[in-house]
């Protein structure tokens, strides 16, 4: 059960749950498992303590222990949560008007971690998340890598990196989105590139100065948050987040990437189909979405659903985002199923929703596959994960569950309503049945709701 606005006894109720959750093994047994990291294993056991996966493996190969709280999740497919590389929820905010360039902006500041649209993602399946300020400047801000955790404050939901610093990356864009008929932004697209390059250029000049001074305080220079920030990136220690759509904007990226030596992964990438094989052939990854609605930009009127099947046949790295609410979090399963119905590989798919977005986000170490020694994040489903009838039951993150459909609140955030998007006014009048007239109607059609 998810922990809930103004009920402090039922947040230290969730609390020793998690705390007890962490302390005693924990066994799910007789699910078809897909581990991404492998072959699926038709009955399997995963096997958790701590927070971390302890073995995973066929029902007869995985020994449990004396005392271990024992699932029986026979007939659901149990699977890694899924990572979201790409996403707005908890009502971000970045950059403002005033300079097209503001690197130095976080989003670690602006966000809301008792914002519903985060029940509403754990109750799609998502457990990592990178939360990103808004693409309508060259560079917005410093995004956020989350784990989707029972937040009080956004301690609680932080990832830290092994040195402790705070993982996240640099969100930049090109094309439309950034060209304004202002002073403070670039009015063409060949500006645009003129003042990313020349901003770079000014990184590197700063960093030159740092290294030549080797720590005499005399001879810094006057410290620049902004110029900080895109060290890191020059460095390595920070990546490059890019929204870019046509295919000459993603290739501007690509030269600037080269120019400069930072690590980028290109977003939405709407004509990546066009270039495919130069995204590949400069090792980049891409983080996509598919919109199966109209409207939009015009920029992006050559999106197809075939770009992931494109960029994986090029041999690119290729996930998938939800740009939530752009693709609501709660169905994000579905872009992996659309990817498949459109030319990619089922794996291929599967991967992109999990550990290709953990590798883009350079948390594969720990996220993106169920395998000893990672995160105990994963979903147990009611059927295929790419079946547009299967439902995520439960959501687990680091041992511990956050989302469960049998709980009326939890059914709230996952079927919808107006509660669902109003955390002072999450009502269960009109929707508190909403599981059982979804399973009901599952049994009619299929004679099992397994």
């Amino acid at each position: 059960m998810s922990l809930r606005p103004l009920l402090p006894l039922a947040v230290l109720l969730g609390l020793a749950t998690g705390i007890h959750a962490q302390e005693t093994p924990h066994a799910f047994t007789g699910a078809q498992i897909i581990p991404i990291a492998g072959e699926p294993i038709a009955r399997g056991t995963l096997l958790v303590q701590g927070g971390k996966i302890i073995a995973v493996g066929a029902v007869d190969a995985v020994a449990i222990p004396t005392g271990a709280t024992i699932h029986d999740v026979s007939g659901k497919v149990l699977m890694p949560g899924l990572v979201d590389s790409h996403s707005h929820i908890g009502g971000t905010a970045g950059a403002d008007s005033s300079s097209a360039i503001q690197p130095d902006v976080r989003v670690l500041d602006s966000i809301d971690v008792r914002s519903p649209s985060i029940q509403k993602a754990q109750s799609g399946g998502i457990t990592t998340v990178n939360v990103m300020p808004g693409s309508g400047h060259l560079i917005s801000g410093q995004t956020l890598y989350l784990k989707l955790r029972d937040g009080r404050v956004i301690d609680d939901v932080l990832i830290k990196n092994a040195d402790g610093s705070i993982a996240g990356g640099l969100k930049m864009a090109n094309g439309t989105n950034s060209i304004k008929s202002s002073p403070n932004f670039p009015g063409t697209r060949g500006k645009s590139a003129a003042l990313v390059r020349a901003q770079f250029i000014k990184a590197q000049e700063y960093k030159a100065k740092i290294e030549r001074a080797k720590g005499d305080a005399e001879k810094l220079p006057p410290r620049d948050l902004a110029m900080e920030m895109l060290v890191e990136v020059l460095d390595g220690k920070r990546v490059v987040q890019h929204h870019t759509h046509r295919h000459d904007d993603i290739l501007t990226v690509l030269r600037l990437q080269q120019e400069f030596g930072f690590k980028v992964v290109l977003h939405h990438v709407s004509e990546g189909w066009k270039v495919a094989e130069e995204i590949a052939r400069a090792g980049v990854a891409s983080s996509i979405i598919l919109i199966d609605s109209p409207g939009g930009k015009l920029e992006a009127r050559d999106m197809s659903f075939e770009t992931g099947a494109a960029l994986e046949k090029a041999g690119a790295l290729v996930g998938y985002h939800t740009d939530d609410g752009v693709t609501d979090s709660r169905h994000f399963l579905r872009s992996a199923a659309m990817g498949v119905r459109a030319g990619m590989s089922r794996d291929g798919a599967l991967r992109a929703v999990t550990l290709a977005n953990a590798q883009m986000l350079d948390l594969a170490h720990r996220v993106g596959s169920l395998e000893a020694g990672k995160d105990a994040d994963f979903i147990i489903l009611s059927g295929d994960p790419l079946s547009v009838y299967t439902l995520v039951e439960q959501t687990w993150i680091e041992g511990s569950k956050v989302f469960d459909v049998t709980d009326p609140q939890d059914r709230l955030y996952a079927f919808g309503g107006a509660g669902a998007g109003d955390s002072v006014r999450a009502q269960l009048c009109c929707f508190g049945n909403a599981w059982d007239i979804i399973a009901n109607a599952n049994a009619a059609l299929f004679g099992n709701t397994q």
